[in-house]
């Protein structure tokens, strides 16, 4: 069975809130099979500094995430939610994301057959390529 690379992905929303768009947007890259949700989890931090974590079914406000296919959980553990607690800000929460690059797993299968080894694998922000692309231009 062919794997795609796996990644993660900390998102944060100051104010504690969480919109509603995220969930239609991943719900998509599903129902496309680009990606295979394998954890799915919430965190907050209240104005003095206290942590909660969230499952999708134990807060309305994440109903929408309920609708996602697949299966996902057991692979975030405490140390996932302690790391992205440290980088929130008081009154802000995060989505932590685990998913499958179903998408390349052809190409990772095709790395792994012919003895190739990812050496190095990273995300450029947003930001940073926007930067580059107008100074490239300008």
């Amino acid at each position: 069975m062919a794997l795609g690379p796996v990644e993660y992905l900390i998102c944060t929303f100051p104010g504690n809130t969480f919109s509603g768009e995220l969930a239609p947007a991943v719900a998509q890259l599903i129902d496309q099979k680009v990606i295979r949700i394998l954890d799915l989890l919430f965190v907050s931090k209240d104005e003095d500094g206290n942590v909660h974590s969230f499952e999708i079914d134990q807060l309305e406000e994440l109903a929408p995430f309920m609708e996602l296919e697949g299966e996902a959980g057991g692979i975030l553990i405490e140390e996932d939610i302690e790391h992205a607690a440290d980088a929130l800000e008081p009154n802000s929460s995060a989505v932590l994301l685990i998913w499958e690059d179903l998408w390349a797993a052809p190409f990772a299968d095709a790395l792994f057959n012919s003895g190739g080894v990812v050496l190095e694998g990273g995300r450029i922000p947003r930001d940073v390529i926007e930067a580059a692309a107008a100074a490239a231009t300008g």
